[in-house]
């Protein structure tokens, strides 16, 4: 039986309007075009120079229109191995530089990983916990000024050690964007 194959769009930048393919997998849900537009808004359209984190990165939607609009560098981190290959695929497709694409589990990414990223994109699997156990381990992984763009199943208060910059909701979809609470 053949595996479906999903569609998202890129909406700016170097390769706006060309579509990512992914397969259906548990938990993966790419954020919505709307979202997506609103959080480019605050980061700035462009992200020249920025290093970036695509720690859950799905679809790839967040880490490639990161890339797309001239991210310096993105890594993204995929543990479900057909996700990683359509990650590889659409990196191949778009010609895609400066993008290292990992099949590895976040935790011990971060265990492993010491550089230090201007954003982390964290769209994890709803009703697990990630957001609890992930966000204390972020904070050693920005570089100065750095944010978090954090989507959960319901909003973020009260977040020991961050800050709640920005944040918004889409449908089911509650966005945010947090900074270290010692830089703000």
């Amino acid at each position: 039986m053949a595996q479906t194959l999903n569609k998202v769009r890129i909406s700016a930048g170097e390769w706006r309007s060309r579509m990512l393919r992914f397969p259906d997998a548990l938990g993966l849900r790419p954020t919505p075009d709307r979202v997506r537009q609103t959080l480019f808004n605050w980061l700035g359209q462009e992200l020249h120079g920025k290093r970036c984190l695509d720690l859950f990165a799905g679809s790839g939607a967040l880490g490639f229109e990161a890339r797309s609009r001239h991210a310096a560098e993105v890594v993204m981190v995929e543990q479900n191995p057909a996700v990683h290959r359509a990650l590889q695929e659409n990196a191949t497709q778009l010609h895609a530089d400066r993008i290292r694409i990992l099949r590895q589990d976040a935790m011990q990414f971060l265990a492993q990983d010491r550089q230090r990223f201007d954003v982390v994109f964290l769209d994890p699997p709803y009703g697990q916990g990630w957001l609890q156990k992930l966000l204390p381990l972020l904070a050693d992984h920005l570089a100065e000024g750095g944010l978090v763009y954090a989507e959960a199943e319901h909003a973020l208060v009260d977040i020991p050690g961050w800050t709640l910059h920005k944040h918004g909701k889409a449908g089911n979809v509650f966005y945010h964007l947090l900074k270290c609470a010692d830089e703000s």
